[in-house]
């Protein structure tokens, strides 16, 4: 998976000379940003910055965090997670 975010992150800095790729990383939590696009640290998925708010930086972000939508609540979070597992567990009780 990580592997995944590596081979992106090569494809993107194969580009020529006078279109290098910006990359940033969180200090805090590892999350990758590739020109502007949110790349997840764990399985190097297409993130969305919304929810990694919701799921990490909101509960446990600080100064350090890079994410520009921290703080907003238009993500999901564990929270809403948790209710989807239970309603699906529900579901498959019946």
């Amino acid at each position: 998976m990580r592997r995944r975010l590596e081979q992106e992150m090569r494809s993107f800095h194969k580009k020529s000379e006078t279109q290098m790729s910006e990359t940033k990383t969180c200090p805090k939590c590892g999350a990758t940003w590739v020109d502007g696009q949110h790349y997840w640290s764990g399985t190097g998925a297409l993130g969305n910055e919304d929810d990694l708010a919701g799921l990490v930086c909101n509960k446990l972000g600080n100064d350090d965090c890079i994410n520009p939508k921290r703080g907003s609540e238009q993500g999901i979070t564990w929270e809403i997670r948790k209710d989807m597992l239970n309603k699906k567990q529900n579901e498959m009780d019946q």
